[in-house]
This record gives C-alpha cells, sequence and structure tokens, in this order.
C-alpha cells in the first residue's frame, strides 16, 4: 500500500481542489479521504504543500511509433518528466498500426514521418500491437487506427480513387481495428496518401466512427489562410478545409476531432474567430465537436508540407522541368504574400547523415549560404533529404489566441510531439503541459480544475478510455504530483521541464524529483483497449 498524505487534490473532474489523502494498491486507487489514518506496512508519501492530479493524458501524439521501439525509454522520458504519464496515439491518419498484414506497401505505412526502423516489429492489427506493448513501454497507449496508413497498404500512395474491393478491404481493416480496441479513427488529408481521397471515401470513414461510437480525429487539408492544397483566391484555406468536415459530418452523430486548431501564418490569425464559430456551429447540429491544442507557437512536420499535392504526385524528372519549377515559384512567391509566413520561419530539423550544418538554420539562411534562390535551396534541402526531411514551423498562433482557446469548454490539450534520435527537438515535448498550469496560475489560462480536466478526465471520456483520468476509488494509480509554485514561477522557454515533482504511472514510482527510475519505466506502462 502506498498512502499520499496532505495532498492538495485536483480529481479531474474539474470541481475545486480539495486536502486530503490517497491510498493506493498495487495498480488502483482505492481510497480517496479527508484523513486515512496509515496502518503498519504502509508507504506513507508526504506530500503537504504539494498538489496532485491524475496523470496527464496528451490527446495527440504519435508515441505508438516509439512505443516499439527496442528501447523505448528515452523517447518517454522528457514527457514524463512533464507530468504525461498516458496518450492517445495513431493521430494524422499516421498509426502503426491498423493496415493488411501482407501489404507490399509497409514502406508507405507513417508517411515519411515515421518508419518501422529500430522497432520490436510490424504489427498489422491492433491486437497485435496492444500484446506486444502491454507492460513493456514506459507510458500508458491508447491508438486511432489511420486512415492514411489503412489506405497506404491497399493502394501505396498513388493518386487516385479506389477501388471498390480495395475501399471495402480498407474499411475493413479500419473496423477491425475498432473492435480490437482502437479508440477511434484518424485522418491525415495533408499528407499522402489522404491527400487523395475524396468525400464519399472520407464519409465512409465517419460512418464507421458513427457506428462504433468513436471519435475520429481530423488533420485538416489546410492550417493556413493559403496553402497549396486550393486555388489562391477566395474563402480562406483553412476555412475551406474546415468546410470539407462540416459536409463529412453533417446528418451524422458522430464524435469529430478537430487536430491541432493552429493559424499558420500570420495572415492566418484572423480566421480564428469563423473557426471558432463553424466549430460551435457544428455542435448546435448535434456533431459532438472538439478541438485540440498546444501551448507552442511553431509546431514540426516533414519538409514537403510546403509543396503542393500536384508537385509530389510528379515524378523526379517532372519535379524538374522548369515549367514546373516555374509554376511551384509564381505559386509560393504569392502563398509567402498572401500568407505572412516566409522562408525565415521555416527552420531546417533535419535533412540526414552529413548535413548537420542546416540543422536549425532558416532556409533564408541556408539559401545566402548557398548562393542560391530561396526555392531552389529548398528544393535542394528536399532532394538531399529524398523528400522526407524534417522541420519546425511558426508562427502557428499568438499567445493570445493560445489563451483563448484553452478556455473553450470543446477544447483539449496535447503536444502533437515526439522525440527524434537526430536534429532539433520540437521544444513540446520538454514542457507543453506545464506551461498550460503556469497559464491557469498566472491568470491566462483557464481555470486550474479546468485545465486539469482538460488533460485528464476529458481526453479518457473523449477516447473511451476507461478507468484512467481521475482520482477516485477503483481507478488506476496514474498519479502526477506539482509545486504550484514552481510552476508559477517557472521558465517555461527552457529545455526541461518544471514544476513537476513526483510521477506514478499504474502506481509505479518512476519519477521522484529530478531522477527518473529507468528500470521502472521499462514495464510501468499498459495498453488502454477501449
Amino acid at each position: 500500500m502506498k498512502l499520499f498524505k496532505d495532498a492538495l487534490i485536483y480529481d479531474g473532474t474539474g470541481t475545486d481542489a480539495f486536502k486530503g489523502d490517497i491510498l493506493i494498491d498495487e495498480d488502483r486507487i482505492v481510497r480517496v479521504e479527508e484523513c486515512i489514518t496509515p496502518e503498519e506496512g504502509w508507504e506513507v508519501i508526504d506530500l503537504k504543500g504539494l498538489s496532485v492530479s491524475p496523470g496527464f493524458i496528451d490527446a495527440h501524439s504519435h508515441n505508438d511509433w516509439f512505443a516499439i521501439k527496442n528501447s523505448p525509454q528515452k523517447y518517454f522520458e522528457p514527457f514524463i518528466r512533464q507530468g504525461i504519464t498516458s496518450f492517445v496515439t495513431g493521430n494524422c491518419g499516421l498509426s502503426a498500426v491498423g493496415f493488411e498484414p501482407q501489404t507490399q506497401h509497409v514502406d508507405k505505412v507513417g508517411g515519411g514521418l515515421f518508419s518501422y526502423s529500430d522497432t520490436t516489429g510490424v504489427y498489422p492489427t491492433v491486437a497485435e500491437f496492444f500484446s506486444a506493448i502491454d507492460r513493456n513501454t514506459p507510458c500508458n497507449i491508447a491508438v486511432l487506427a489511420g486512415h492514411c496508413t489503412a489506405r497506404a497498404s491497399v493502394a501505396g500512395y498513388e493518386n487516385r480513387s479506389l477501388t471498390d474491393d480495395e475501399r471495402k478491404r480498407m474499411l475493413d481493416i479500419m473496423e477491425e481495428a475498432i473492435k480490437d480496441g482502437a479508440c477511434g479513427l484518424s485522418l491525415g488529408l495533408m499528407y499522402e496518401p489522404g491527400i487523395y481521397a475524396g468525400l464519399d471515401e472520407l464519409k465512409d470513414v465517419a460512418r464507421l466512427c458513427e457506428k462504433y461510437d468513436r471519435p475520429m480525429t481530423v488533420h485538416p487539408r489546410a492550417c493556413s489562410a493559403v496553402s497549396m492544397t486550393y486555388p489562391l483566391l477566395g474563402r480562406p484555406h483553412l476555412l475551406r478545409a474546415l468546410d470539407e468536415l462540416v459536409e463529412i459530418a453533417s446528418g451524422t452523430r458522430m464524435k469529430l476531432q478537430y487536430s491541432h486548431a493552429i493559424f499558420v501564418g500570420r495572415r492566418s490569425f484572423r480566421c480564428k474567430d469563423e473557426l471558432v464559430a463553424i466549430l460551435h456551429g457544428l455542435k448546435d447540429k448535434g456533431v459532438d465537436i472538439g478541438f485540440d491544442i498546444y501551448s507552442e507557437l511553431l509546431g514540426v512536420s516533414v519538409i514537403t508540407v510546403v509543396l503542393p499535392a500536384w508537385y509530389q504526385a510528379l515524378s523526379p524528372a517532372e519535379k524538374r522541368h522548369w515549367f514546373n519549377k516555374l509554376k511551384l515559384n509564381i505559386l509560393i512567391r504569392a502563398t509567402i504574400i498572401l500568407l505572412g509566413f516566409g522562408w525565415d520561419d521555416i527552420q531546417i530539423a533535419y535533412i540526414g547523415p552529413g548535413y548537420e550544418k542546416y540543422e536549425g538554420k532558416s532556409v533564408a539562411q541556408i539559401a545566402k549560404e548557398m548562393g542560391k534562390s530561396c526555392l531552389d535551396a529548398y528544393l535542394d534541402l528536399c532532394e538531399m533529404s529524398d523528400f522526407k526531411g524534417r522541420i519546425n514551423m511558426g508562427p502557428y498562433s499568438t499567445p493570445e489566441i493560445v489563451s483563448e482557446l484553452s478556455k473553450d469548454d470543446r477544447c483539449l490539450y496535447m503536444t502533437d510531439a515526439w522525440v527524434e534520435d537526430h536534429g532539433v527537438q520540437n521544444p513540446a515535448i520538454y514542457a507543453c503541459f506545464p506551461k498550460f498550469l503556469k497559464y491557469s496560475l498566472c491568470g491566462t489560462g483557464d481555470t486550474m480544475p479546468n485545465t486539469i480536466r482538460k488533460m485528464t478526465s476529458a481526453v479518457a471520456e473523449r477516447f473511451s478510455i476507461r478507468e484512467r483520468g481521475m482520482i477516485k476509488p477503483g481507478y488506476y494509480a496514474d498519479i502526477t504530483v506539482f509545486d504550484e509554485n514552481k510552476l508559477r514561477d517557472g521558465n517555461p522557454d527552457q529545455e526541461q521541464s518544471f514544476g513537476i515533482e513526483k510521477v506514478y504511472i499504474n502506481g509505479i514510482s518512476v519519477l521522484d524529483g529530478d531522477i527518473l527510475d529507468t528500470e521502472a519505466i521499462k514495464h510501468s506502462g499498459r495498453a488502454m483497449r477501449s
């Protein structure tokens, strides 16, 4: 037995904190009371002056790919240090699971961002994946089945509609994933092959979610006022992309989760009010709509995200043709003007071995060093990376927008980050969740009880994760202990977490102060079947 004494308890429900004790037995919470008298043999943990919450649940993650690494610990360490104990993975259509077992396109699974290198195996089904990770990974993992993953397994990256047989096979794969315990389905409409999917195909995916009462998370076709997805003139592109989601959800009672509400480029910020209005309008029409945000003002993506779909579909020779390069140049120049987002705002995170000199530099800096135009330098960088490089981009938002959205009742919190083996890291791996807590304490975020609810029970409820997300008898003992004074005074720009004092995953102590138990985290995590 472990007895947590004299803590300020935020139970995850959104109600006010209260002073009390928590008793856990093995991996479960058994009592939550004002005062529990310890018995002989119990381990007593004095938490006077500290606050306790359920372990934080990251609502949007890709750590399914890292849970199956041969040595997954290093990929989870910074997240544990910021109080995260569980992840909803498989987002943006790019899940590590849910594909045709004998596919010849396994190299396409992962969309260029992820691959099965240095992993314990390849797991086509959710059942196989859960069996592999249960008690063999640091944190708890729920998984969405990705549309990109299933589609790639039956048709590769071909720019076409699926045949009737291919569509049936794809939908069967996704339905099997839900039956095996996937917490929902995900779309990545900005990534191959999701960019090639038509409305009817996407509605089929939506109907599956409605049938099983599971959410569908969507990375839309555009997250900026201007993109390479639609013609330049007319309605802002991120709103056009949202119109597509409205059409997909129309006439259903589905759960729709708009992934990472961001506004790429300064001229995109003005779309915020209409986006929020549309989302709330969907709620009024009976669609169970939600969205998620991170506390960072930049994001990470594949190097090809800047390139239009038509250009990505060209052969290498066609990409180098002068006419296609001229067309691309005109489009990108216009985009820079219309978006308020330029080559100075794109930082190279990783190209590949031998190209470390480019890491951390903007495309504009690199172009100057090369003595080339920014576009030519960028295309060179794409080719150097075999079109698989990684970039950091910003601004995606402003502090004011993050503050406003964080208070919306339909909002969940997430990191959308992962630890890379090489190159510049996404700062969200270090202190994304402590920043939300700091903003609450400083009055710029939601109330502390609501902030904690949005990173615990609200995520669990949204994704049908049972018996997690609350400090409640019978629930798993995922517990995060933090110091509000250290959170309030912490520096959110440092590349390490702050304010998190202790973390327990399934009752196992994995973090105590600055000390991470590297042996304990080998087996502390569980598969979270929905």
